[in-house]
């Protein structure tokens, strides 16, 4: 490792599952109930996101489990849960029978939890881990694992994050960064727009010499549908500062980011 270099590695492992396709049964037809008029059905438009009601993201801990529902520490949507129920019947299911009839309610909370980072900020989670230090060589953290949902077919992509940045008198807690990746993971999102995010929030909060972020990620909207493509996966980079300025600097980190056997002859 060059001189100078900090690296900090929370590594992680991805396993991938073998997949078994099964004959796809035809979806019966169920009658419209003649009470389910359109104009019955209809409701208002959505509130806009900027309008709405924020989750305190702080009381969103560690899964639980309560009376075997296997539930996610985050409140049950009624409004969400019912068009659940809704799509269960368009599919051609039964939403009254046995291992159904808690599927409305457990989607709800589970997306309640998937997209818990609507209800976070960055100052929130960073709180006041922001150190005086003079320390003016890279720090990385590799190997983040994040989970998202992807938003054009609200199917995850997962995979991981490599965050580093080069300090300009200040320094954040370790662990920080990888909170930071979570607040911007846990909503629906484009990976794209996800590195970006990253890389502006820890400019904004620490102003920085320079930032970097690197995301692997598998998609399974391109692995369990369309084009089918089970071992391709996505790697996006957002160079702030140094990072994008300094060849030299940005080599480093892509070497440090991908590891040496990326780059071995």
């Amino acid at each position: 490792m060059a001189p100078g270099v900090n690296v900090v590695a929370l590594s992680g492992t991805f396993g991938m599952a073998q997949a078994i396709s099964f004959p796809s049964a035809k979806l019966r037809e169920r009658p419209v109930p003649k009470d389910s008029t359109s104009s019955r059905r209809a409701k208002p438009p959505a509130v806009p996101l900027s309008k709405r009601h924020q989750r305190d993201g702080r009381r969103v801990t560690e899964p639980r489990g309560d009376e075997g529902w296997d539930l996610d520490p985050a409140d049950v949507n009624a409004e969400y849960a019912s068009m659940v129920e809704r799509q269960l019947a368009l599919l051609g299911e039964d939403p009254a029978r046995e291992g159904l009839v808690k599927t409305p309610e457990r989607v709800a909370n589970a997306m309640a939890w998937l997209t818990r980072g609507y209800g976070q900020s960055v100052e929130e989670v960073v709180g006041d881990a922001l150190f005086a230090e003079e320390h003016r060589n890279m720090v990385m953290v590799r190997d983040i694992e994040l989970y998202s949902l992807c938003e054009h077919h609200m199917l995850p992509f997962f995979g991981k994050a490599h965050v580093a940045y080069i300090p300009n008198g200040r320094i954040v807690g370790l662990s920080k960064l990888p909170r930071i990746v979570e607040v911007f993971a846990r909503r629906l999102q484009v990976q794209e727009r996800l590195t970006e995010e990253i890389a502006g929030a820890i400019e904004d909060v620490l102003a920085p010499t320079g930032v970097g972020v690197v995301i692997e990620a598998y998609h399974l909207c391109m692995m369990m549908r369309g084009v089918e493509k089970q071992n391709s996966k996505t790697i996006t980079s957002a160079v702030r500062g140094s990072f994008r300025d300094d060849a030299r600097t940005r080599a480093e980190f892509l070497y440090l980011a991908h590891g040496r056997e990326a780059f071995a002859p």
